[in-house]
């Protein structure tokens, strides 16, 4: 039997898993929007972030200390990342592009392991997110609706960045003509390691702000990257506004499935929607079906 307040508690843990799965796929699609790289070492970034944020919230007992350190961290890695190794796989195949951003992932999971073993490690949410807030029709974690809002500020900050600035401007020109922007004097590949790392930033953030929810583990970022490439298939590969709609859609539909179908088959439900979506809208919900010039 359908309750109405389970069925609406679900609900909002869909909108708050969906809201984490766009902002992870915002930075996965950035990237390949913007470089044609498919980075298959996403979901080990977004476990960077929880583990830098993790050690900088043991030292500083400081939330918000832990979620600036899990950024700027993966950040900087996303940067060194693309000036050292990704750069020099823009003209190759996109086979080698997913064969060395999954090696990356590889290195970045079995270095975590080493340094921090195996063992997961939690990160309490700040003091005034603890506990739970009476919403009229049912009770629900203070800290989940907070992560709600804290997602949905990071998701306008990359809009804003991406459509009304002079660096979203050249990116986005960027990604209909390389050529075109660098012959203007703009050094079009710093702006590529630029958006690599911000990409990579967004991931990290993920990473730290969903640590009070679920713990952190050198694993965590393998299962969230299966839906994170589920999302952008879902709302179209490139599509900014598309990786929200595929996240949002797919977090409810995903708890909705698990809670009233089978928990047992969840991993399920997230490759029959890919499949659907492949078989009947290939360029997904809001993507554009168009040959890249870069």
């Amino acid at each position: 039997m359908i309750n109405w307040a389970n069925f609406i508690s679900q609900c909002f843990n869909g909108l708050v898993l969906g809201a984490l799965l766009a902002l992870i796929s915002s930075g996965l699609t950035i990237i390949y929007g913007t470089l044609g790289v498919l980075n298959l070492a996403h979901g080990a970034m977004f476990m960077l972030g929880g583990y830098a944020g993790w050690v900088a919230f043991s030292y500083t007992g400081s939330f918000i200390a832990a979620v600036i350190a899990g950024t700027i961290f993966v950040m900087i890695v996303g940067v060194v990342t693309e000036r050292v190794i990704i750069r020099h796989f823009y003209g190759r195949p996109h086979e080698d592009q997913l064969l060395v951003t999954f090696g990356l992932g590889i290195v970045f999971v079995e270095a975590v392991r080493f340094f921090f073993g195996s063992m997961s490690k939690a990160v309490p949410p700040p003091a005034p997110l603890v506990g739970i807030t009476p919403l009229g029709f049912m009770l629900y974690p203070t800290y989940r609706l907070a992560l709600l809002g804290i997602v949905a500020v990071a998701l306008l900050a990359l809009y804003l960045m991406l459509y009304r600035s002079r660096i979203g401007m050249i990116v986005r020109a960027g990604i209909e003509d390389a050529v075109m922007v660098d012959s203007l004097g703009i050094d079009v590949y710093k702006v590529f390691m630029l958006v690599f790392g911000i990409g990579a930033a967004a991931a990290g953030f993920a990473g730290i702000v969903n640590a009070p929810v679920v713990s952190i583990a050198p694993d965590v970022g393998e299962a969230i990257l299966v839906q994170t490439f589920v999302v952008v298939v879902i709302g179209g590969v490139g599509s900014f506004p598309g990786a929200i709609l595929g996240g949002l859609i797919l977090g409810v539909l995903d708890n909705l499935s698990a809670a009233y179908i089978s928990s047992q088959y969840r991993g399920a439900f997230p490759l029959i929607i890919l499949i659907a979506v492949i078989l009947f809208r290939p360029q997904g919900l809001l993507g554009r079906i168009e040959e890249r010039t870069v």
